[in-house]
């Protein structure tokens, strides 16, 4: 049998391997090689946070309880993945767009950036997951308790713990473990690659581990599926006992289809952690057959169980004591370490979620009031703040979880708890369907709906949870506040006979739907909550780099690099700002910023501390209103308006938007050419003056001879005539350059032995190396090879190119790689050199006319950078193609492609425009 010691080493050796996993993780993301770990595969697999140790040990208890009911807790999400895909895909494109980084960051930015509905929505999930939190912390010590054996030697020091105990070890294990999972550091948009792959691998073994028991228990110790209903019938086993399909079926399913859109887990790692949208196509079938998978053998385990297992026997177990009742210990523990999987997957990234919401929304705009923007005394750094404060959020979450554990301990069943949490994170549900649909909706509307259906809730279904620990709260559930029996917690108004969870559904439910409705048509919307809800409801029919302006005023950028440097850290605020060309030393606010810019930054903060702060934050430090939104706002219904009753004059208008385009293109274009007529201009000026400066220079000495020896004079015509030679050169090039343009150089292509050509190019250019000691070595060639075009100009081009790579080359062991082949009916040349090569800033450019890059002194010639654009020219004529790549030798290498000759005979040029 297993021992507690052994049981509890393993677990923390587990949690240990989580940790290397992530850490690995975050740091082959940080190095931008994220690769798989941005996968649909992986996202997928993360999403299945969804399945706690509520689905891995407590469906198989509520099938032994209730029958099909469990399946319900499966059917729910995987109608929303299933039918309702273009809702997630929704919130994800708005979270993308918007920088969301929780769900109470959704609705507080849809609803007009509000401040009160932020703190409301992360109180209630506070309040909701707490119970969550305690069933994963009654899931585990649970297990441990059940898979190990206190041997009573005094060997196991772990075995005298009392379930109190042992879950307030668990809850501090998990808050350190979470603690350093998730809050390293703040980054935007809130993502945690490390985190999503841990859950990811999590998810892997949770599936093995409850398949590994199915299979073992169908196929290992019973005879089939038909063995296990026969035993079962033959037991007694009543597996129908409440009626299938009926109330509390739908009921559950509905909050299961809440939970995984609301929960904020489920928001996190579905929305929040989404890196690419289209990975919701994979998600959208590929999570119900995770579930699927999950949930086939719940029913055969638990009638095997309910046959075998003595009376009494705790159902929600049964995929532990199975095992351990036929002596397979290694099962038994690898089971043990899957529910342990479902369990910390889930404390991981719900307390993870909910530190951000309680930093983002009640910690930091507590700070910012109390605080001025200015002052140096307290939390100088935002970021540091953010961080402590989702530590101690982190902590205060599992002792919340704990000390519901301690004051519900009695009760057995796991089902019910989760059940609890997801009825009241569906209180979020009406709300975020008005956000994406609804344009009228209010935020007083949203916030008396969600008020008022959290309040049923808490009456309803969260109070009676106490009832086992408490004697005032079940007399109070028994017989009402004051004795009066039709507020009842479980039979309001006279309902005595619904079942208690599916009167809690009804009446919260509709306590918030009608209320948002009554209260939003009631009420009207300010400027910001309009321009938020067009953003929302109509996210698909706007540019995603669409963004209003909403706040206006005035801000020096000093000011507003201030205010982004205790967010962001000083490295990404200079990123942005530089990113901008927004300077971030200027203290002169008639000098400030444009809107643009500030609601970029606005968008930034927002993927930190979240929308409602960051507008806050900005608001106080730009000198501005909203009032003249109003105005603004007006003229956008207007336009709206005109949009929609004239899609004629949309067209119209996006027709004279490319016509002035092409007009500004134009203009651009004649700008550039002016400018181009200019730099040449200058360029040959100057290229032409140095040789006839020292020609004249030199002409003006020999005319007086008498102080001269004869080698001077030798020397000093040298000189001229290089120089001559040299402007002849230049003037040649400028000469080629032109009738190349214009069209005044045509030449006959005729059948041209490519290969031969190359050798005779190489053998010119032999001279040239041997004086810079060069070495022209010959790769694989492609051997005799006929091509359209005219020897001369061929040879031309490789000439130039060859001569460069010789001339820039300064290595120490110079070399010149020449290589040739046959690739898809193309003759193909390739010139490279193991020089400094060309900078990566000339690659794009290399081409034009008059780059040089970075000219090298040790050049027998300074052009004027003109060859390469001939060159180019040339083989453009040829109908080949002439560029820059990669080659053999670690410089520069340079590619030439010519379509092999299909003809024998000569064909006149075509001249290109």
């Amino acid at each position: 049998m297993l021992s507690p010691d052994f049981v509890i080493l393993t677990a923390v050796g587990y949690v240990g391997l989580l940790f290397l996993l992530a850490y690995l993780s975050d740091a082959r993301a940080k190095s931008g090689n994220a690769g798989f770990l941005s996968s649909p595969v992986v996202y997928t697999l993360s999403i299945s946070v969804y399945c706690t140790s509520w689905t891995f040990y407590g469906a198989v208890g509520t099938a032994a309880r209730n029958g099909l009911e469990f399946a319900a807790i499966y059917m729910g999400p995987t109608l929303v993945f299933v039918g309702w895909w273009f809702l997630l895909r929704k919130l994800i494109r708005i979270a993308h767009s918007q920088h969301i980084t929780s769900i109470a960051d959704f609705l507080s930015s849809r609803f007009g950036k509000s401040s009160r509905l932020a703190v409301l929505v992360t109180l209630i999930a506070v309040v909701s997951i707490t119970p969550y939190i305690a069933l994963q912390l009654k899931a585990i010590t649970t297990s441990i308790q059940t898979v190990s054996v206190a041997k009573g030697d005094g060997t196991d020091h772990l075995a005298t713990l009392d379930e109190v105990t042992l879950a307030l070890g668990v809850a501090i294990g998990m808050a350190v473990f979470t603690i350093l999972f998730g809050t390293r550091n703040v980054d935007a948009r809130e993502q945690h690659p490390g985190v999503v792959a841990a859950i990811a691998f999590e998810a892997v073994v949770k599936l093995l581990a409850l398949v590994a028991v199915g299979v073992f228990v169908v196929f290992g110790v019973s005879g089939g599926i038909s063995d296990i209903y026969a035993r079962a019938v033959e037991a007694g086993v009543r597996i129908h006992e409440n009626e299938p399909f009926g109330s509390r079926w739908v009921a559950v399913m509905f909050l299961s289809a809440c939970a995984v859109i609301c929960l904020p887990r489920q928001f996190q790692i579905t929305v929040v952690e989404n890196s690419n949208e289209d990975h919701l196509r994979t998600a959208a079938w590929a999570f119900p057959s995770y579930m699927l998978v999950m949930s086939v053998f719940t029913m055969p385990i638990a009638l095997y169980g309910l046959s075998t297992m003595p009376a009494g026997s705790n159902p929600d177990m049964f995929v532990l004591t199975l095992p351990m009742v036929t002596g397979h210990d290694a099962l038994a523990l690898f089971v043990f370490i899957g529910g342990f999987s479902s369990a910390t997957s889930m404390i991981i990234v719900a307390s993870i979620a909910l530190s951000i919401m309680v930093s983002n929304h009640i910690v930091v705009p507590l700070a910012l009031r109390a605080v001025p923007l200015g002052e140096e005394s307290g939390e100088r750094n935002i970021a540091r703040l953010l961080l402590r404060s989702r530590r101690i959020s982190i902590a205060g979450m599992l002792l919340l979880g704990f000390l519901y554990f301690w004051l519900t301990q009695d009760s057995d069943a796991l089902a019910p708890i989760g059940l609890i949490s997801f009825a009241g994170v569906a209180q979020i549900l009406p709300a975020m369907l008005a956000a994406l649909y609804w344009r009228r909706a209010t935020m007083k509307g949203a916030l008396a709906g969600i008020s008022a259906g959290f309040i049923v809730w808490a009456w309803t279904l969260f109070l009676p949870s106490f009832a086992s620990f408490s004697p005032t709260m079940a007399e109070l559930v028994a017989d009402g506040p004051w004795g009066v029996g039709v507020l009842r917690p479980e039979a309001l108004f006279g309902m005595a006979d619904m079942d208690p969870l599916v009167h809690s559904v009804f009446w919260s439910v509709l306590a918030n739907v009608s209320t948002l409705l009554c209260v939003s048509v009631a009420t009207s919307q300010n400027a910001l909550e309009r321009i938020q809800a067009s953003l929302f409801v109509d996210v698909f029919r706007r540019s995603p780099s669409f963004q209003p302006r909403i706040i206006r005023g005035s801000a020096s950028t000093s000011e507003l690099f201030f205010v982004a440097e205790r967010v962001l850290g000083w490295g990404r605020a200079r990123a942005l700002f530089d990113s901008a060309g927004v300077p971030h030393r200027q203290a002169a606010p008639q000098h400030g910023v444009s809107a643009d810019f500030i609601a970029r930054l606005e968008r930034e903060l927002a993927g930190s501390i979240g929308s409602a702060s960051a507008h806050i934050l900005l608001t106080k430090a730009v000198a501005g209103d909203t009032i003249s939104l109003e105005e603004m706002m007006q003229i956008a219904d207007e336009t709206q308006q005109a949009i929609e009753y004239s899609h004629a004059l949309e067209l119209k208008s996006q027709e004279l938007h490319s016509t002035a385009q092409q007009l500004k293109e134009a203009n651009a274009l004649l700008q550039d050419l002016h400018r181009q007529k200019d730099d040449f201009l200058s360029q040959v000026s100057h290229e032409l003056r140095t040789p006839m400066t020292s020609i004249r220079s030199f002409a003006e000495i020999l005319m007086v001879p008498e102080d001269l020896t004869l080698e001077q004079r030798v020397r000093f015509i040298g000189t001229i005539h290089n120089e001559s030679v040299r402007l002849t050169r230049l003037l040649d090039e400028i000469l080629d350059l032109s009738a190349l343009e214009h069209g005044e150089r045509g030449w006959e292509n005729v059948p041209v032995d490519a290969e031969e050509v190359l050798d005779q190019a190489i053998a010119v250019c032999e001279a040239l190396a041997k004086k810079r000691f060069v070495l022209i070595e010959s790769g694989t060639r492609a051997g005799s090879c006929f091509v359209l075009a005219d020897t001369g100009r061929l040879s031309q081009v490789f000439i130039n190119i060859i001569a460069n790579a010789i001339s820039h080359n300064d290595s120490e062991k110079p070399v010149v790689h020449v290589v040739s082949r046959f690739m898809a009916d193309s003759y193909v040349v390739e010139i490279s050199d193991n020089g400094p090569g060309i900078p990566p800033q000339y690659h794009n450019k290399i081409f034009e006319k008059f780059v040089r890059a970075e000219p090298d002194t040790m050049s027998d010639s300074q052009g004027l950078g003109l060859g390469l654009n001939i060159s180019h020219k040339i083989i453009d004529k040829l109908n080949g193609r002439l560029e820059l790549t990669r080659g053999a030798l670690p410089g520069a290498c340079f590619r030439i492609v010519l379509p092999v000759c299909q003809e024998a005979g000569p064909t006149a040029i075509a001249e290109k425009a």
